[in-house]
């Protein structure tokens, strides 16, 4: 298997690891809104991004209704998958290249940046070890917030 191929399973399990644990969201949703797990689902897919179902658990987590250790947990979740939303999105919203070996691969950022003065966009960035090890580092991560959603449920007896 080349490099390139190696990368992209990785890659793969990176979005793999993340759709997973980002369904488990749905949970939370329905816990913090007193909602059955098909209300929860509508509202969960009606937010279109990951960053507006982040937003709306943490402001259902802020509420005073909330009992603090319910809105501690949550906010510790949600703080976690946001760290980890920076690498999941560049390998989500690039465009890929490789040498011809299939050795070198690259990302190119398909984002603008508006500075002061000028625009950016296009950003090129190496797939070396060190980002790969970032990739191994970030599938890791958000298993273990997986399971610390799945703690969060059984404490909670939140059936999924």
């Amino acid at each position: 298997m080349t490099r390139m191929e190696n990368i992209l399973l990785l890659v793969g399990r990176l979005n793999y690891s993340w759709t997973n644990t980002e369904s488990m969201l749905i949970y939370l949703i329905a816990h913090l809104m007193k909602t059955s797990k098909e209300s929860a689902i509508v509202v969960f897919l009606t937010l279109n991004t990951t960053r507006a179902r982040l937003d709306l658990i943490d402001r259902l987590a802020k509420m005073r209704s909330t009992h603090a250790e319910t809105r501690a947990e949550t906010l510790k979740i949600t703080g976690r998958l946001k760290a980890e939303s920076r690498l999941r999105n560049k390998y989500n919203h690039c465009i890929y290249s490789f040498d011809p070996s299939g050795t070198h691969g690259y990302t190119q950022l398909m984002r603008i940046g508006d500075t002061e003065d000028q625009l950016k966009y296009g950003k090129v960035d190496a797939i070396d070890d060190n980002e790969i090890d970032n990739i191994r580092h970030a599938i890791d991560n958000i298993g273990s917030v997986n399971r610390q959603i799945w703690e969060f449920l059984r404490l909670h007896q939140i059936s999924a």
